[in-house]
């Protein structure tokens, strides 16, 4: 599993494609620079898309007896129609897609966060909710890798997003010849990745690989995919990854020494509190599924979900609050 074909993202275009932000700037994002020889990216700018220049007029979203409303103050101009016309249009054409990367705050892709007002006059807004794009994305592709720039900023959200848009991608790469001994060694070498995020979808994940009622592998693979993005979705607690971190130092505990076994608790334990990342305690391990050759474990994707060249120990501390909950 070592691997990795690229996932698909569509990704807001203001996000280092174009200068199509209604200011006419563009945003240049480092972890988008650093994806996108990995990832095969799908630009849209939904504002661009519904006949809007750039740079434009400030639209804002405004709360009605009918719903939300996009409206452009300076025009007087209701975009509420052709905007939710062309989103849907989008997410019903795109195809063998991973995840998406909106912008944060903004009135057609925001999630959760984009602000709505009483009127179209300037005034202090009534809340946050997800711009009118973005809440097609929410409603049609829940099941798969969504977030925004800002929360991309946290090491967490960014590592969980890089692990399950490339697991989508390693799933979708079955359906070109999908067997039941293919499904059966893709579920084993995800085994620990998904124990960490979701144990009970693990043994769900299980019965469907067994196939008892002798299914077709395609139809099996339909319901395994469902499930599998289902366990994925939750963010993984450290206590989960650190119980599956002491089950795969039971493979090697007889054949330690004790100061190595202290040593990788202790390392265990500066991850418990936050002060190592959890890459630290995987490349002890690691060596020793090196030293000890143990193939299995060589073949667990727990240890490499993505590239390496991706993987970044800074953190700004700027994204958003990890509790922070999207509103379609």
């Amino acid at each position: 599993m070592s691997d990795f074909p690229k996932p698909k993202v569509v990704i807001s275009k203001c996000l280092g494609f174009d200068a199509c932000r209604f200011n006419g700037e563009i945003l240049q994002d480092r972890f988008v620079s650093k994806l996108e020889s990995h990832v095969d990216f799908v630009p849209v700018c939904p504002e661009v898309e519904i006949g809007l220049g750039t740079p434009r007029p400030v639209v804002r979203l405004v709360s009605s007896t009918q719903g939300l409303r996009m409206i452009q103050p300076s025009t007087g101009a209701d975009l509420s129609d052709s905007m939710r016309r062309f989103s849907s249009d989008f997410v019903v054409s795109i195809r063998d897609v991973d995840g998406f990367i909106l912008t944060h705050r903004s009135p057609s892709c925001g999630i959760g966060d984009a602000k709505y007002y009483a009127g179209p006059e300037k005034g202090a807004a009534l809340g946050k909710t997800s711009g009118l794009f973005a809440e097609a994305v929410l409603k049609c592709f829940a099941h798969l890798a969504i977030e925004d720039d800002a929360r991309l900023s946290n090491l967490r959200i960014r590592e969980h997003f890089l692990t399950r848009i490339f697991a989508f991608a390693r799933l979708r790469a079955l359906r070109r010849s999908v067997s039941m001994h293919s499904l059966v060694r893709f579920h084993s070498a995800h085994k620990f990745l998904l124990i960490a995020h979701n144990e009970q979808k693990v043994r769900e994940l299980g019965r469907i690989v067994a196939n008892a009622g002798k299914q077709n592998p395609r139809r099996v693979l339909e319901s395994y995919t469902t499930t599998f993005q289902e366990a994925l979705q939750p963010l993984p607690r450290t206590t989960s990854q650190i119980n599956v971190l002491m089950h795969i130092l039971g493979y090697f505990s007889k054949d330690l020494s004790s100061r190595e076994k202290h040593h990788f608790l202790d390392v265990l334990q500066a991850y418990r509190h936050g002060r190592v990342p959890l890459q630290s305690v995987t490349s002890v391990l690691w060596s020793w599924c090196l030293r000890f050759d143990s193939v299995y474990l060589q073949e667990q994707v727990f240890f490499r979900p993505f590239p390496d060249s991706l993987l970044a120990t800074e953190d700004s501390g700027k994204g958003r609050s990890l509790s922070s909950k999207y509103v379609a």
